[in-house]
């Protein structure tokens, strides 16, 4: 029997997630400063259930459903970005649900020489999370070792509620809130170029998605 819930785009087939309403929303409005990604190739992708490119129409479409879904559910007092990647739909999700915009980092990558066997928490939750419903936004959740590294993180700094909301569902952990779950390679549209040597190249972290 056919999931009525799986499309397929791009190549790629993707879950959305439920109850999800799509509409246009032209506002995006960081609050904070965040950390640029280092550029360290990955490890090898399994590219053998299909590669999804996200374009920004796209996005922009997703954080407007993810933010709709939390609004409908649970009323955060601020949200909190997992910086690198979850810095851009964070901020989204943050302005279209007219809240503040914090970030805290947690990654396997960044200002690493090798990519971590584990995350890290490279800093502690901000103070503002203090005594908050908070809002956990990443890009992607697979694991959900960084997600519970984030919410530990906020917990710790006395947070009253954090929940979890992301962009791609991405492997077996559930968060709270999600757009769309895919077991593709996301291919995500904000830097699937970056600057060499001053020209915009692809990236190489997607060298075996594209």
């Amino acid at each position: 029997m056919q999931d009525s819930n799986l499309v397929g785009l791009a190549g790629a087939r993707v879950r959305l997630g439920s109850n999800i309403a799509f509409a246009v929303h032209d506002s995006f409005a960081a609050r904070t400063s965040f950390p640029v990604p280092n550029l360290m190739p990955r490890t090898p992708r399994d590219t053998s259930k299909g590669t999804f490119i996200v374009e920004w129409p796209l996005f922009g479409e997703l954080s407007r459903a993810l933010a709709l879904k939390v609004a409908r559910n649970y009323e955060p007092d601020l949200v909190l970005g997992v910086a690198p990647a979850g810095v851009i739909p964070g901020a989204t999700v943050a302005a279209i649900l007219d809240r503040e915009f914090y970030s805290i980092i947690v990654s396997r990558r960044y200002r690493a020489e090798h990519v971590r066997a584990t995350p890290a928490v490279l800093g502690r939750a901000p103070q503002e999370v203090r005594d908050q419903r908070v809002l956990v936004v990443d890009e992607t959740c697979e694991s959900g070792d960084t997600l519970r590294l984030a919410v530990a993180a906020a917990v710790n700094a006395g947070a009253r509620e954090v929940r979890t909301a992301v962009s791609f569902k991405t492997g077996t952990h559930e968060p709270d809130f999600y757009a769309l779950a895919t077991e593709s390679v996301i291919v995500l549209p904000w830097d699937r170029e970056v600057l060499v040597d001053g020209e915009l190249r692809p990236n190489p972290k997607y060298s075996d998605a594209t």
